[in-house]
């Protein structure tokens, strides 16, 4: 590894799926510029987010804590933007510090951008088109599309910096979100039929009350401001799902068109300035998404496409080109990632791992044996998803619908009973077959509970007053762990 400390620099997206990334195996799209990341670097295969909504993700990024710690548990609790960031830390350190694009956790005193040098961010979603841009200076419209306008501001400040002092620059942008406004250079494509996924007509047979109550089919929960246009007359039910969805699909894949080619600016200008074999580069996005797998649109849930979170990074002058790293990791490692490759120390709050070792000179190193996550939301008022929390092991996943409200005032208050779910995800990995209840799997369903029993007693997060002790833990275990 270089002895030289890396720029840092992070491309954040919203909503864009793992699955619609040609590095990923995509049959949707091509994406030849982030692909390239993974070439000159690494890709991540089970990347994991700790709560799929972008504000508590990014939250979690930045902080280097789960959301129970950094306090940003849904889209309705700003950040208290004071708190220790890896930001906070390498600026301390002599990093010059920005943030361009999507910030939405808040706004006003307390929740602005802190222990940046130069922040412009988009005023809470930002719109497409000549986006609101909010600075220290106050608001102001730059015109454009917003993905060239975030590219022009960040590559701007950068290029407006002396010194040789190491950089550290948050490129966020508002797109694939909701709802995929596609700007005019990428205006035609993806108009021929896209791929519909296997589990598209998904009846959610032996889940949980969760997935039946949730409004995101796109087959019915798709507005025509989605859409756009008015669908052709004298469709059949099914016809007109399918209709749907490739309305859908065409402005997402437009819109992270549109991502694709402004990673090439940023790699291209990197090349350029002759940065590119100092700079960490990561490209990512705060959560997985739904194409139409299971039927839906959006997030919010514990399934896999879901939680699983794009990583691509490359930094030629400490990490060797090589196979994708398998060993899980989330969004709560991020921050003490990058702060390794920065040799910073990282703050006693954070609660990550960094897994920089794996993708320097202990590739087979362990990182974790489960993951937890915790979606604080219950039946919010537009896509009616419920509370739970579970884990994601190696092999398998426990979720936890808790789905009474608690984290999220002004609900509806519908009421259903405290459900479990269970998937074996290598024998079942489009999680179909609920096996909470299948005799052959109780044993390691007690396990389970156990593991993430003691798992939120070690992340400090209060399991649910409903949930019962697991009977495998030892009284002595129980008595210490419920106190």
């Amino acid at each position: 590894m270089t002895a030289r400390r890396p720029n840092i620099l992070l491309i954040l997206t919203d909503d864009h799926a793992a699955h619609a990334i040609g590095a990923y195996g995509s049959i949707v799209n091509e994406t030849p510029h982030i692909d390239a990341i993974a070439a000159a670097g690494r890709r991540v295969d089970h990347c994991y987010c700790t709560n799929s909504l972008c504000a508590p993700s990014r939250a979690s990024i930045l902080t280097g804590t789960h959301s129970h710690v950094n306090g940003v548990t849904t889209l309705e609790t700003p950040i208290d933007a004071s708190q220790t960031t890896f930001v906070s830390l390498l600026k301390e350190q002599g990093y010059r510090t920005g943030i361009v694009g999507k910030w939405h956790m808040g706004e006003g005193e307390g929740h602005d951008p802190q222990n940046f040098d130069y922040w412009a961010v988009l005023r809470d979603q930002g719109e497409y088109f000549d986006p609101q841009i909010l600075t220290e200076n106050g608001v102001h419209i730059q015109p454009g599309y917003a993905t060239d306008v975030i590219t022009d501001l960040a590559l701007d400040w950068v290029d407006s910096l002396d010194g040789d002092e190491p950089w550290c620059l948050l490129v966020h942008h508002k797109a694939p979100h909701r709802s995929w406004e596609p700007d005019d250079a990428h205006a035609g494509m993806y108009t021929e039929p896209i791929p519909v996924p296997d589990t598209f007509d998904d009846d959610y047979a032996g889940r949980s009350s969760a997935a039946k109550h949730a409004t995101m089919r796109i087959a019915d929960y798709l507005t025509l401001a989605d859409l756009k246009v008015e669908p052709p007359e004298g469709l059949t039910p099914d016809a007109l799902a399918l209709w749907k969805y490739q309305r859908y699909m065409e402005d997402y894949l437009r819109c992270v068109a549109s991502v694709d080619d402004n990673v090439g600016r940023v790699t291209e200008w990197l090349t350029e300035r002759g940065d590119a074999d100092d700079t960490l580069l990561m490209y990512t996005s705060d959560q997985g998404f739904f194409l139409g797998d299971h039927g839906w649109f959006d997030k919010r849930f514990m399934y896999e496409e879901s939680i699983r979170m794009p990583l691509l990074l490359s930094w030629p002058a400490g990490i060797e080109p090589g196979e994708p790293l398998q060993q899980m990791v989330t969004n709560v490692d991020f921050a003490q990632t990058i702060l390794d490759a920065a040799g910073v120390q990282a703050a006693e709050r954070m609660q990550g791992v960094s897994f920089l070792p794996q993708l320097t000179h202990s590739p087979d190193a362990p990182t974790r044996e489960a993951v937890y996550y915790r979606y604080y939301e219950n039946d919010d008022q537009h896509h009616h998803a419920l509370a739970h929390y579970g884990i994601r092991t190696e092999r398998f996943k426990l979720i936890y619908f808790y789905n009474d409200g608690m984290g999220l005032p002004g609900t509806s208050g519908l009421s259903y009973p405290a459900e479990w779910e269970l998937y074996d995800m290598e024998v079942d990995p489009d999680e179909l077959h609920n096996v909470y209840h299948a005799p052959e799997y109780e044993d390691m369903r007690e396990e389970l509970k156990v593991q993430l029993w003691r798992l939120q007693a070690e992340l400090g997060d209060a399991p649910h007053p409903g949930q019962p002790v697991p009977a495998l833990l030892a009284r002595s275990e129980q008595a210490e762990l419920t106190h």
